[in-house]
Parts: structure tokens; C-alpha cells; sequence
């Protein structure tokens, strides 16, 4: 009878603690938990990459993390004066490998991005915009070739609320030479997109009421969306956790089998489509792309990092 109480004593026990997961490189999910960053902390090629601002980041990190922040990762930062048009694009691939090179990133790293999902969701939604930069990041790391990358759910954020260690100060990571394969078929051009109206799906991330001409946002020329577009916002694809009327706490991906039921209803079951992601600069869109892509498996997905901003300045036909 002493036995049976101690086993069952155990079993809860075990069932209470949040179990470690490892990893095999080939297998490291594309959103990971907190609880399975802290597991695997120690592992050598594991990179804690994060994106957040350098003030931030000294005030408190995860132990081990190196800083890159997100607004190095593209070109005209919409936060600089002057600002050129488009917002948000790819940077040079040389800068890119010396960039990924001097944040200590190889071919064989296993690199996990981490940003802020907290603060305002009104007037502006910087919470949403923080969430979106971090697979912004991602999809980069994963144009220049880096094969491994994942993002971290809720973000550092999460973390804190998670009740994981953190670290003040700054750590700087050994710089290595950094050569991949770009994959340069994932951002395609203006012209392309124009090619492909009747033919791709194409996706456009926005919010519903930009989608269907409500309300405009103020980087595009004119109300409206690519024609032939279909809606999947990407704040639809997280869970927000407020507290009350407030800020956001956290930002956290849903279930798999509501992006499943997402993705279905708006692009379909079948995998082998063409599809093209769009949104308004290309944050959100990098989202989109990241979900219907890396975790839910669709294979052919391209995204159009110019967006409305280029297509609008450019006069190009639009729809409501």
C-alpha cells in the first residue's frame, strides 16, 4: 500500500513539472515554448538571438542571449529621418553575412528569436508590430540560408512572466565567417505579383478593416488591396493576454489546429498552391508567411516584401 501511495505521489509529481524537451537539429520545432528554451540553453550551437532595442536588452535578457536589434535587419527604418521608400526591405547580402557572421551565427547554429510582445495595442498597436518583428527577423535569417530557426512564443516577455532567469548587461559574441545559401526565391518583386494576379493565391496580412477600404494607413498612396487578395490578418494567428483594458502582457501563437483552420479557410487544404503574402510594409506579412511556411507546411510561399506601400506609390490597380 506504501508503494502505491509513493508511486502515485511521483507520477503527480512528474505530471505537475513542465518536462524537458531536447532537440535533434533537424527536428527543432519553429515556435519553441520557455520551457523548452530553458532546457536547452546549454546546448553549444544553440543561438538566443534578440531583436528587441540595446537598452532593453541591458536592462534584462535571457542568460546567454546576443543583441541584434530588429531595425538592423532590414533597410529604410521607418523610425529614421530621412525615410526611403519602401520601408523595410532586405539588406545587402555581403552586410547580411557579416551581420549574421558578427552575431556568432554559422550554417549549423540552431538560432531561437526573441523580441517583445508586450505594450500598446492602441492607437498604435506596438505590441502587434514588436510580435511581427521577430518573424521578420526569422524569415531573413532563413533568406541568407541559416537552416535552423526558430522564434520564441510570447518572447522575452513570456519569459519574465514565466518566472526564468534573466541577465543585465550585454555579452558580445565572437565574430565567424558567414556564408549560405540565399534563398532568393522567397521575396518576389511588384512585377512578379502583377504577373500572378488569377493565377497565385495572394494573401493579403492586414487588418479586415484595411482590407476592405474602412480605414487607410497612412505609407500607402490609396485605399485598397491587390485584386484578387484574399484576408488573413496576422494578429488572427495570436492569443493577446491583457490585463483588463490595458497593454498587452504577452503575445502567443494560437493552437495548431486553429492556424490549421485559419490557413484552411482562407487558402485551402491543398499545399501545392502558389501563394504570395503581402501587407503593408512587410511585418505582418512576414508572419503569414512564417506560419503557412515553416509550421503548417506549405509549399510554395513567397512573400512580396514591398507590399501596399510600393504598390500604392506606384499606381497600381487596386479592389475593395
Amino acid at each position: 500500500m506504501v508503494a502505491i501511495v509513493v508511486l502515485l505521489a511521483l507520477s503527480m509529481t512528474v505530471s505537475q513539472a513542465s518536462a524537458c524537451v531536447w532537440f535533434q537539429p533537424t527536428n527543432v520545432p519553429p515556435i519553441v515554448s520557455t520551457n523548452w528554451l530553458k532546457c536547452n540553453l546549454h546546448r553549444g550551437n544553440l543561438v538566443v538571438l534578440d531583436v528587441r532595442d540595446a537598452g532593453s536588452y541591458s536592462a534584462g535578457h535571457i542568460p546567454g542571449a546576443i543583441n541584434v536589434p530588429e531595425s538592423e535587419w532590414y533597410i529604410n527604418d521607418p523610425f529614421t529621418v530621412p525615410v526611403e521608400t519602401p520601408w523595410m526591405e532586405l539588406p545587402p547580402v555581403d552586410e547580411l553575412f557579416s551581420m549574421i557572421g558578427n552575431a556568432s551565427i554559422t550554417s549549423h547554429s540552431i538560432v531561437v528569436v526573441v523580441g517583445s510582445t508586450s505594450g500598446p495595442l492602441s492607437p498604435v498597436p506596438l505590441a502587434l508590430y514588436g510580435t511581427a518583428g521577430i518573424t521578420r527577423v526569422a524569415i531573413t535569417l532563413l533568406y541568407a540560408g541559416v537552416r535552423n530557426v526558430a522564434i520564441l512564443d510570447g518572447g522575452y516577455d513570456k519569459w519574465v512572466a514565466d518566472g526564468y532567469s534573466t541577465k543585465t548587461g550585454t555579452i558580445t559574441p565572437t565574430p565567424v565567417k558567414y556564408r549560405g545559401p540565399v534563398k532568393s526565391g522567397m521575396f518576389v518583386s511588384m512585377q512578379y505579383v502583377n504577373s500572378k494576379i488569377g493565377k497565385a493565391i495572394i494573401v493579403d496580412s492586414r487588418d479586415p478593416e484595411v482590407y476592405n477600404c474602412s480605414i487607410g494607413e497612412p505609407w500607402d498612396a490609396y485605399n485598397g488591396t491587390i485584386p484578387t487578395a484574399r484576408n488573413m490578418p496576422a494578429p488572427s494567428l495570436w492569443n493577446i493576454k491583457v490585463d483588463g483594458g490595458g497593454p498587452a502582457i504577452y503575445i502567443t501563437y494560437k493552437d495548431m489546429g486553429a492556424l490549421k483552420k485559419i490557413a484552411s479557410d482562407v487558402i485551402g487544404r491543398a499545399k501545392c498552391r502558389d501563394i504570395i503574402v503581402y501587407c503593408g510594409v512587410g511585418g505582418y506579412a512576414s508572419t503569414v508567411y512564417f506560419v503557412l511556411s515553416k509550421v503548417l507546411g506549405y509549399d510554395h510561399v513567397k512573400l512580396y516584401d514591398g507590399s501596399a506601400q510600393e504598390w500604392t506609390h506606384s499606381g497600381m490597380p487596386v479592389e475593395c
